[in-house]
């Protein structure tokens, strides 16, 4: 890698970093100190609907300090596992096409022969041909089905492999962003609405594609 595409790459994750920090200790500081205008807060929670933008905030910073490591340790991985499953998805499909151009290749042969039998005798043989002509049919038939049915089912493992390692890696990540922001703030921030920012933030996060 040059220091070119390493300086493009590490000025992001730096600022990335930076701003986390930022929201992490900003919200932290409004948790412990909420503003006038956070006074509604108070409110709902009187309701039963317990919100702290501070702690979500900060919940949110924290997570952006780790996601430098969670994309070294989690993404990078992910990504090589799926060019891994990829490339080998690609050989099966390589084998697929070999046995199509096979079984290709002895339809023509069976068609030589067929004509050539014709020539020869064309009155004894018609049977034969017929045989002949049903057992090409069957073989390309056979050949066709077996190919289709290789692609099928190697796109559904791509596909299954991938959905299963992304989830793996979003609900390991959100166990960590919450378990970091619960020792940061000493408090219990596992709940349904901030696992769903989490989400969200992941599913905005650019995974490289396949």
């Amino acid at each position: 890698m040059s220091q070119e595409t390493q300086k493009s790459g590490g000025a992001p994750t730096i600022a990335l970093v930076v701003f986390g920090v930022a929201a992490m200790l900003g919200g932290a500081n409004i948790s412990a100190n909420p503003p006038a205008f956070l006074a509604f807060q108070k409110d709902l929670e009187a309701q039963g609907i317990p919100l702290d933008l501070g702690k979500t905030v900060a919940a949110i910073g924290v997570f952006l300090i780790l996601f430098p490591v969670i994309k070294s340790f989690f993404l990078k991985p992910l990504q090589e596992a799926i060019d891994q499953r990829t490339h080998s998805l690609e050989s099966t499909f390589a084998d697929a096409e070999n046995l199509r151009a096979e079984m290709a290749q002895m339809k023509s042969d069976y068609e030589k022969r067929i004509i050539q039998t014709e020539e020869d005798a064309r009155n004894q043989i018609q049977s034969q041909i017929k045989e002949a002509q049903d057992l090409r049919t069957q073989m390309v038939n056979e050949a066709n089905a077996r190919v289709e049915e290789m692609q099928r089912k190697a796109r559904e493992e791509m596909e299954a492999e991938r959905n299963k390692v992304l989830a793996e890696v979003r609900l390991h990540v959100a166990d960590l962003s919450l378990q970091a922001t619960e020792k940061l703030l000493n408090e219990n921030v596992d709940n349904e609405r901030n696992r769903r920012l989490i989400d969200e933030f992941i599913a905005t996060a650019e995974v490289p594609g396949r």
